[in-house]
C-alpha cells in the first residue's frame, strides 16, 4: 500500500510540476510574442500642399476659406479660382498657352473623402474649369463630362462663356507658328498644373486640380489632369496624391494612383512619390520623351505627413499649415536637367 501510495503522490507532484512549468513557460511564450500597439502618429491638421509657385496665392485663399468655416471642396474651389482667374499664369485657366490652332482649352478634376468626383476635359470658353467639376460632382451621376457636352453643362448651371486667349497668349501663339514646333517644357519658367491636397480640421482628405495643359499641343489632347488616378487619387483611410509634369507619362503608370497605393503599404508620402518618379523614369529611359521630360508628384497621408519628389530639378511646392504658416518647399528629385 504504502508503495501504492507513494507513487500516487510522486505522480501527482510531477504532474504539478510540469504543469506548473508549462503554464510558466506557456506565458512566458505569449508575454514575448505580444505586440505592442503601434503609438498613433499625431495628426497635423489641417494642412494644404499645392504644386508650383502659384499654389502659394490659391493656398492662402483656399486655408481662408477653410479657417471660416468653409467645406474643403468649396476652400480648394476657392483657391483654384486665383490662378484660373490670372492671366500671368500661362498653364491654367485665363491667360494659359492655346493649343496650335489657337484655342485655350481646360481640364479640372475634384475629389472628396467620400471618393466621390467631378471632372471635365477639353473644356473651352469657361475661366473656371474647377467650379464646372465640383458641379459635375454635386449635380450628376456622372464623374467626367468632355468638350461640347461640358461646356453645354457649364452654361446650364449659369456659368458664362468668354474668351480665354490673352493677347499675351495670341501674340506667343502666332510666333510659334513661324516654326510650329512641339516640345513641353515644364518649370522652365515654374508654371504647369495646379494640383492641391487638403486634409481639413476633422482629418479628411480632399483634393483638385486644374490646367490649360501643355501649350501647342494637338487640338483634343487631354492630359492626366482631370483623370482620376493620374493626375489626382485619394483615399481617405490612407493617404492622397496628385501629379504635374507631362501627363501622357503619368496617365502611362496611373501615377496618383500608384502613390496612394505605396502609401496603402505602408510607405511614407517621400518614399512614395520617389518610387513612382522611379518607375515613370525605368519606362521612359529609351523613350522619345526622355529629352524634355518632367515629372512631379505631391502626397499627403492622414497623419499630415507630405512630401513632393520629381524627376528633374526644379520643382517646388506650397504648403499651409498652422505650425509655419504659408511657404514654398522645393522638392528633392532624380537629375538635373543638365543630365
Amino acid at each position: 500500500m504504502s508503495n501504492r501510495r507513494d507513487f500516487i503522490k510522486k505522480t501527482t507532484l510531477g504532474t504539478l510540476a510540469i504543469s506548473s512549468v508549462l503554464g510558466v513557460s506557456g506565458f512566458a511564450a505569449n508575454h514575448e510574442n505580444e505586440v505592442e500597439e503601434p503609438k498613433e502618429k499625431k495628426q497635423t491638421k489641417p494642412i494644404i500642399i499645392s504644386t508650383w509657385n502659384h499654389g502659394l496665392p490659391a493656398n492662402k485663399e483656399s486655408w481662408k476659406n477653410l479657417k471660416e468655416g468653409k467645406s474643403a471642396l468649396d476652400a480648394i474651389e476657392a483657391g483654384m479660382k486665383i490662378p484660373e482667374a490670372d492671366p500671368n499664369v500661362r498653364s491654367v485657366g485665363y491667360g494659359g498657352y492655346p493649343d496650335r490652332e489657337g484655342k485655350v482649352t481646360l481640364d479640372a478634376c475634384i475629389m472628396d473623402h467620400n471618393s466621390n468626383c467631378g471632372s471635365v476635359c477639353f473644356l473651352q470658353g469657361i475661366k473656371h474649369p474647377i467650379s464646372v467639376a465640383k458641379r459635375v460632382l454635386q449635380n450628376t451621376p456622372h464623374v467626367m463630362l468632355a468638350g461640347q457636352g461640358a461646356l453645354q453643362f457649364a452654361l446650364s448651371e449659369g456659368f458664362k462663356e468668354e474668351n480665354l486667349l490673352t493677347p499675351e497668349s495670341e501674340k506667343d501663339w502666332k510666333k510659334w507658328l513661324e516654326d510650329s514646333k512641339y516640345k513641353p517644357v515644364i518649370n522652365i519658367e515654374n508654371h504647369d498644373t495646379i494640383s492641391m491636397l487638403m486634409l481639413d480640421q476633422e482629418g479628411n482628405l480632399s483634393g483638385g486640380c486644374t490646367t490649360s495643359g501643355a501649350a501647342w499641343k494637338m487640338h483634343g489632347r487631354v492630359g492626366d489632369s482631370p483623370i482620376i488616378g493620374a493626375g489626382l487619387f485619394l483615399d481617405n483611410e490612407v493617404g492622397a496624391a496628385a501629379a504635374t509634369g507631362l501627363g501622357e507619362a503619368v496617365i502611362r503608370t496611373a501615377g496618383s494612383a500608384m502613390v496612394v497605393e505605396l502609401m496603402r503599404q505602408g510607405k511614407s508620402p517621400y518614399d512614395a512619390c520617389k518610387e513612382i518618379t522611379e518607375r515613370i523614369y525605368n519606362k521612359h529611359k529609351n523613350h522619345k520623351d526622355m529629352e524634355y521630360l518632367q515629372v512631379g508628384f505631391i502626397a499627403l497621408n492622414k497623419n499630415g505627413e507630405y512630401a513632393g519628389y520629381s524627376l528633374r530639378s526644379g520643382f517646388n511646392y506650397a504648403v499651409s499649415d498652422d505650425a509655419k504658416g504659408h511657404r514654398m518647399e522645393d522638392a528633392k528629385f532624380k537629375m538635373s536637367w543638365d543630365k
